[in-house]
């Protein structure tokens, strides 16, 4: 594995021109799951337009090679070697290195414009007073409930002190960028006077190849699911996910189905043995596989196998990232009806049930009785996938926001992401060995 390399001219102040953009990434680059990719596609596009992008980043993850995109990365931290997905300590001492890293790029040389994510914007307010810039923080959730989604904290004192932070970013922001409804909402509610751009994610496998008919079909002998309907979930097993619902609502699903079988792809050991548990407990085991982590080339395969695809999410705003790599299979969504994924899906693009078992339940069984509807469904969903969420969709809203925040009319962008798509996603999604070639398409 080609470790990150820091490119530094030399130790004087270098004049920066308009379009080099110094952005701040407190997330593990490169890792196939939520924030990073969203990152790794922001630059991405931002190279297209002509841009270069210097990243700020921790110490952890794949090595990025794109023309235009210099990756500096922050000192390692001794016995931190991963960092999990949400809040957490590891992230205090990251976050403190990659706060100096940053202000050290920014005296050896000139930024017009910075670009932070997530928790970096609290840096970027203070950066962009202290040298002179202008500040785009790249909002993909709300910071405070953040807190409460991964159970940091049930302190309403330390969530509101996170509450009051989130605020201060986005008033103190020369602009933002949202990505999903809720927070364009929450950034109106905050600073209605703000320049808020809302740019959905893109799927995960925009750049894969369609599944190979021979490899799903070793996937299939492999999984042994009988010739019965398959239900497929893809992600992290944190418990927002709706796991345990999934596998309540399959002893239901099992009395008009025995031959349905549900697949889950994702989650850590620990968290797959305690569902695989619970699943004995029901007395469904055998109409469960659990794959464990897998590699992000294997998606299009796992996506051929399904009659329906699974986002069974119990709460939460932010829209999960797979539900865009869902939609452009054109195979039936099964979500609960919640805001994380009304936002975007809606009744005549998805199945909708109650957050339930007795809900999803009846999802997957009306789905299974009446394929017409199912095959309607998906079908719409693709085309709403391939008119607002493609790259080139991707590419306009990024162009208005850029234009609108640094006043520089956009050159004319790459239409394919094929371009300029880098070794490393290739390279750990092949790899099933990578500690970075998580399939789980994770929203964070």
């Amino acid at each position: 594995m080609e470790i990150a390399k820091v490119h530094i001219t030399d130790d004087k102040v270098i004049s920066g021109n308009a379009r080099r953009i110094l952005m701040i990434s407190p997330e593990p680059f490169m890792e196939p799951r939520g924030t990073p990719f969203s990152v790794f596609n922001r630059a991405k596009a931002l190279l297209a337009m002509g841009y270069e992008v210097d990243l700020v980043t921790y110490p952890i993850g794949e090595q990025v090679s794109l023309p235009g995109l210099h990756i500096y990365r922050t000192p390692s931290v001794p016995f931190i070697r991963k960092v999990k997905i949400g809040p957490s300590l590891a992230k205090v001492p990251l976050d403190m290195l990659l706060f100096l890293t940053a202000f050290w790029r920014l005296c050896l040389r000139r930024y017009r414009f910075l670009h932070t994510h997530e928790e970096a914007g609290l840096m970027g307010v203070v950066l962009a007073l202290f040298f002179g810039c202008k500040h785009l923080y790249d909002m993909h959730s709300d910071l405070g409930q953040q807190m409460s989604n991964f159970a940091v904290t049930k302190n309403p004192l330390l969530i509101g002190c996170v509450t009051v932070i989130q605020k201060l970013i986005v008033r103190r922001a020369d602009a933002v960028i949202a990505i999903c409804p809720d927070l364009e909402t929450a950034v109106r509610r905050i600073a209605p006077r703000k320049p808020v751009y809302m740019i959905e994610n893109l799927a995960v496998d925009e750049d894969l190849p369609q599944a190979d008919a021979d490899a799903v079909q070793r996937l299939r002998q492999q999984l042994e699911p009988g010739d019965g309907p398959i239900l497929v979930y893809t992600g992290t097993f944190e418990s927002y996910q709706g796991i345990d619902l999934v596998l309540r609502s399959a002893v239901i699903v099992q009395k008009v189905f025995p031959t349905a079988r549900y697949v889950f792809v994702g989650g850590k050991p620990e968290q797959v043995e305690k569902q695989r548990l619970l699943a004995q407990e029901l007395g469904i085991a055998e109409m469960v596989r659990f794959t464990g982590q897998r590699p992000l080339a294997e998606m299009p395969q796992y996506m051929a196998l399904a009659d329906i695809l699974l986002s069974p999410r119990s709460g939460g705003t932010n829209t999960p990232l797979k539900l865009y790599t869902y939609l452009r299979t054109g195979k039936p969504i099964l979500a609960t009806a919640i805001l994380s994924h009304t936002q975007i899906l809606t009744p005549d693009m998805a199945a909708l049930v109650a957050p339930t078992p007795e809900g999803l339940a009846q999802g997957a069984i009306e789905l299974l009785q009446d394929r017409e509807k199912a095959r309607r469904l998906g079908e719409h969903g693709r085309q709403v996938a391939e008119e607002q969420y493609s790259w080139p969709a991707f590419m306009e809203k990024n162009r208005r926001a850029y234009a609108g925040f640094t006043g520089i009319p956009a050159t004319p962008a790459v239409t394919s992401p094929d371009a300029i798509m880098p070794a490393v996603i290739l390279s750990a999604a092949k790899n099933p060995h990578s500690p970075h070639a998580d399939s789980s398409l994770r929203s964070e």
